[in-house]
């Protein structure tokens, strides 16, 4: 059994229903939730591109740290420790390079389950979690 479980934490339902997955598949383990602030994708922060100022970083960290301190009540009343970190990257390397460095047996994470164009266009964290990661992942939709 893992001893130390990753659930990346993102707005979304399936990233929700990770957690719930591994706080009961592995009640025993170190959960850490993982939110990754992805500069990157100016889509995701609904802007169109413009420049990202200490201000507006800072809005991120909030809002990052909103979404785990939800993730962590939602769990709350299960017998769970559960850490939070907040990291500022490209999700899928930034979740890899975690697992890397903080000993991490495993790896529970939603999918938005893209398929045909989108899924190309778009590309699936997810998927290349899988492919990169260093140990084994569960997929949860």
């Amino acid at each position: 059994m893992p001893e130390h479980v990753l659930v990346p934490i993102d707005r979304s339902q399936q990233s929700r229903s990770a957690l719930t997955f591994a706080v009961e598949e592995y009640p025993d383990a170190t959960i850490t939730l993982l939110h990754v602030i992805d500069v990157g994708n100016f889509s995701t922060y609904g802007t169109d591109g413009a420049i990202f100022t200490d201000e507006f970083i800072d809005q991120l960290r909030a809002h990052g740290t909103e979404l785990l301190d939800d993730a962590r009540s939602q769990v709350a009343d299960r017998d769970v420790t559960t850490e939070t970190e907040l990291e500022i990257g490209t999700p899928a390397q930034t979740i890899t390079e975690y697992v890397s460095t903080h000993d991490v047996d495993h790896i529970v994470m939603g999918s938005h389950g893209r398929h045909g164009v989108s899924r190309v266009l778009l590309g699936s964290v997810a998927e290349t979690v899988t492919r990169r990661s260093p140990v084994p992942v569960t997929i949860v939709r």
